[in-house]
């Protein structure tokens, strides 16, 4: 998996609007903002963790996905950890969305494997139906 820094790809903000709208994009999902950050869900559930807008003292940029299957490699990224609150024991990691990261598609491929974990199975079979690179269903 190559590494580029924010500098060469783009930045925080245009990361994580592109990991929001592909979410969005994916079959029923829809945003929501429980506790004043971002996240995504589909069935009531979140599969992604947007965070807040703006980064503050108490918080920096970074996204929240359930990893099943590659939850060992997005925790070998610099800075990626399990996700708190118990999360991480289910598979959650909390990527910091500073310094180097995956590519893109790297990127919204956890964002899809998320979605997998969480989605009902009727809705991944709409999302497996979709032609490749539409995930509208």
């Amino acid at each position: 998996m190559p590494l580029v820094t924010m500098d060469a790809m783009q930045s925080w903000r245009e990361v994580r609007e592109t990991m929001r709208g592909f979410a969005l994009s994916l079959p029923e999902a829809y945003e929501d903002h429980p506790w004043g950050e971002s996240v995504v869900k589909v069935n009531k559930k979140i599969f992604v963790f947007l965070g807040v807008e703006e980064p503050t003292d108490r918080w920096s940029p970074h996204v929240g996905v359930k990893l099943p299957e590659s939850n060992g490699h997005a925790l070998a990224l610099d800075g990626a950890k399990p996700s708190g609150y118990g999360l991480g024991r289910a598979g959650w990691v909390t990527i910091p969305l500073t310094g180097p990261l995956p590519e893109t598609e790297v990127l919204l491929d956890w964002v899809e494997e998320s979605y997998r974990a969480v989605a009902p199975k009727r809705l991944v079979a709409v999302l497996d139906a979709a032609p490749p690179g539409d995930t509208t269903g």
